[in-house]
């Protein structure tokens, strides 16, 4: 039974924090400029790679990485590459175990998204182009793309 502040209550909802978010690694690299910083004749090739991975701290206590890697290219020549491992430490309670890894790789990653993606705009701004915003990505179809690609492994 709950007492009358509701602290018996609030002890049982489910929680997720954020206790911390930092960058764990970044690289930017701009090879061909200042050649590469003029007009260009067509419009770069972006690429841009997306991957989420956690691991336990303690019982509660889970750090997510946010690995985003990415270059911008006309024809063989490459304008800028980037890599940024940008992280979180979440702190979970209340969730059922079946529904942490889930919480751990969609939702997660989706808290952390807008920082890292300021962090990688402002590094291309600063590299001398225009700001490259990455689109939101979908986590839930990411992960489930991942759990598809497990299945089909395991089914060969």
């Amino acid at each position: 039974m709950a007492d009358s502040n509701g602290n018996a209550d609030a002890a049982e909802a489910p929680s997720l924090n954020v206790l911390v978010q930092y960058t764990k690694d970044f690289s930017f690299e701009n090879p061909n400029a200042p050649r590469s910083l003029g007009p260009q004749e067509t419009g770069p090739n972006i690429s841009i790679q997306v991957n989420v991975n956690a691991r336990p701290l303690s019982e509660e206590d889970f750090e997510v990485n946010l690995l985003l890697e990415g270059s911008a290219s006309t024809g063989e020549a490459v304008l800028f590459k980037f890599e940024l491992d940008y992280a979180g430490v979440f702190k979970i309670r209340g969730i059922p175990a079946e529904h942490i890894h889930p919480l751990l790789m969609v939702e997660c990653p989706r808290l952390l998204f807008p920082f890292a993606r300021n962090i990688v705009a402002e590094a291309v701004r600063n590299g001398g182009y225009p700001p490259l915003y990455i689109d939101p990505i979908d986590f839930a179809a990411l992960f489930q793309q991942r759990i598809n690609e497990a299945q089909s492994q395991t089914a060969n």
